[in-house]
């Protein structure tokens, strides 16, 4: 990585300095605003897809409630255990800063003085995305699309290398599906054991869907399980 750093003739030297070079030619606002995008909005807007994920599976309820619920819990888990795992990676490697090895970048924050391979933000917002497409696939695409314009942010802010965010997505996409057959088999009795629950039980399910459930078989003409069975016997 070192090596990658210092060479300017590299195709990830060159496509930091085509990305970055877009925030020298944008108007001053824009840098501010891909500033606040890249540093903290799409996390922000990646927590807020998270939770309405999570109030779009409650409403519909069903037997698929409580995994899919298990699911969304397991994206932030397993964003923070990708973060912990880059830690010593990023001992590891020891790649400095772009602006670091290589002059005249638009570095639109400052301040970063910690090592940069692997990125953070696109380890974490890859993870949420992940998770969250296996918990619902429209939302999932949704989280990738914003994991993506994450990457995008942290090179044009001239605070990552490309490889950076591309490795901050392998590790996050990894944790996340690697590790997901063993947190679903923990998680998931869990979230029943929760639905169940007089109280806590909102947190997987609405209630006024399953009571509106019970109204529909209490319906005039309603075929319950006891009807079926008291027809087969006059049969």
């Amino acid at each position: 990585m070192a090596v990658l750093a210092e060479s300017g003739s590299n195709p990830d030297v060159e496509l930091l300095y085509d990305i970055n070079g877009l925030a020298k030619d944008a108007p001053h606002w824009f840098d501010r605003v891909m500033e606040f995008v890249g540093e903290y909005g799409l996390l922000l807007a990646m927590v807020l897809l998270v939770l309405w994920c999570w109030w779009s599976v409650r409403r519909r309820g069903g037997e698929e409630a409580a995994p899919s619920v298990a699911a969304l819990v397991w994206a932030p888990l397993a964003a923070g255990l990708a973060v912990l795992v880059n830690v010593p990676i990023r001992g590891f490697v020891e790649r400095p800063r772009p602006f670091v090895d290589h002059q005249g970048l638009d570095v639109l924050v400052s301040g970063k003085t910690d090592f940069s391979f692997v990125s953070d933000h696109a380890t974490i917002t890859m993870a949420l995305g992940v998770g969250l497409f296996v918990a619902h696939r429209r939302f999932g695409l949704a989280g990738i699309g914003l994991a993506l314009l994450e990457g995008f942010c942290r090179v044009y802010m001239g605070v990552h290398y490309p490889t950076d965010v591309v490795g901050g997505f392998a590790l996050g996409t990894a944790v996340v599906l690697l590790l997901s057959p063993l947190a679903t088999a923990l998680l998931t009795p869990l979230m029943r054991a929760v639905e169940r629950s007089p109280r806590a039980g909102r947190l997987v399910r609405r209630r006024s869907a399953e009571t509106g459930d019970r109204a529909n078989a209490l319906l005039p003409g309603a075929r319950t399980p006891l009807d079926t069975e008291e027809r087969d016997l006059a049969a």
